[in-house]
């Protein structure tokens, strides 16, 4: 163990000497796909309880798509599927953004990742107390005004301890950036392990990395929820 972490901790924590990898790299695929998925879920969330149906949809259809197949198989669609078609290669731009491995993961990351957070928060706007809504249109609240200034700041808020499961979740599925070739921790740990043959040390190395994250945000999320769910509690 000690051995091997002499050999392999910049590898696990930040660089191999050229690239970013290990827990640097994990932080940056979980980083830009949740912020990604949090600011395009929350029109999708409002779209998604419009009473008006070619508006529901079209975001229905997309969360169903993306929560009803597995986070690999989207993967492997966008790393190898989309570029595969010529369409696509003929097309400079696409061409360019699907050779990409990084624009392929963090996609694939960030639009499973917005399905099921427009999920959590169209939930949490359906669950609002129709008392809110109806004092704040008494107070000439209406349209987009009530939803930026009323509705959407109660769900998000409503929404923590449902989203925080979420970005947990996210962070253990990036686990498959490796079929990407990205360089994350599993990576670093299978070639860890693929050298030196400590699969135990190598893969332990890895979870207590996963476990000592998960505790972090877990952590900061609930300090998250004592500041803005502390209306939420017993009064005295």
């Amino acid at each position: 163990m000690i051995e091997l972490l002499q050999e392999y901790w910049r590898p696990f924590l930040y660089t191999d000497g050229y690239n970013i990898t290990g827990l640097a790299m994990t932080m940056w695929l979980l980083s830009a796909s949740i912020c990604i998925g949090f600011v395009v879920s929350i029109p999708l969330s409002i779209a998604r309880v419009s009473p008006k149906v070619y508006i529901r949809w079209p975001v229905q259809f997309y969360v169903y798509l993306f929560r009803g197949t597995p986070l690999y198989i989207q993967l492997l669609i966008f790393y190898t599927g989309i570029y595969s078609l010529a369409a696509v290669r003929a097309q400079p731009v696409l061409d360019a953004f699907f050779r990409d491995a990084m624009n392929c993961t963090i996609l694939a990351f960030a639009l499973n990742t917005c399905a099921y957070t427009t999920e959590i928060f169209a939930g949490a706007i359906r669950s609002m107390a129709h008392g809110e809504v109806e004092a704040a249109k008494a107070y000439g609240l209406s349209g987009w005004k009530l939803y930026a200034y009323i509705i959407m700041p109660s769900a998000l808020r409503r929404s923590l301890p449902y989203y925080s499961n979420e970005v947990i979740l996210m962070l253990h599925s990036t686990t498959v950036a490796f079929t990407a070739t990205i360089p994350d921790v599993l990576k670093v740990a299978r070639d860890a392990n693929s050298a030196t043959f400590l699969t135990f040390q190598s893969f332990g190395i890895a979870a207590l990395i996963y476990l000592t994250v998960t505790f972090a945000l877990v952590g900061l999320f609930r300090l998250a929820e004592r500041r803005w769910l502390a209306f939420l509690g017993p009064t005295h």
